[in-house]
């Protein structure tokens, strides 16, 4: 008797998106997107200027420097990469 089993496959989604900046990305903003990235799985990155940071912290969002109409990039993978980045997105568009 032999059993056979399907191979298991996982669906990874990779995701980018660049966001113009309406506000400085000070304490407020910082720390609703860091709340919001670690609710994911997926890797998230926040960029801007060269740098890249994990936006699950908020002195590394914060230090990052980025004022209003600057263009910032949100890149996730994983699972969740595009329910990830749109939930970001949404944080820096309405960035007060």
């Amino acid at each position: 008797m032999s059993t056979s089993s399907e191979p298991t496959t996982t669906t990874v989604s990779q995701h980018e998106t660049a966001i113009v900046l309406p506000a400085n990305l000070h304490a407020r903003p910082a720390g609703r997107l860091a709340r919001a990235a670690a609710g994911f799985t997926s890797a998230i990155q926040l960029e801007y200027a060269g740098r890249t940071v994990n936006p699950t912290g908020v002195l590394a969002v914060m230090g990052l420097g980025a004022t209003a109409g600057s263009t910032l990039t949100v890149r996730a993978e994983g699972h969740d990469a595009d329910e990830a980045v749109a939930a970001l997105t949404q944080i820096l568009s309405t960035a007060e």
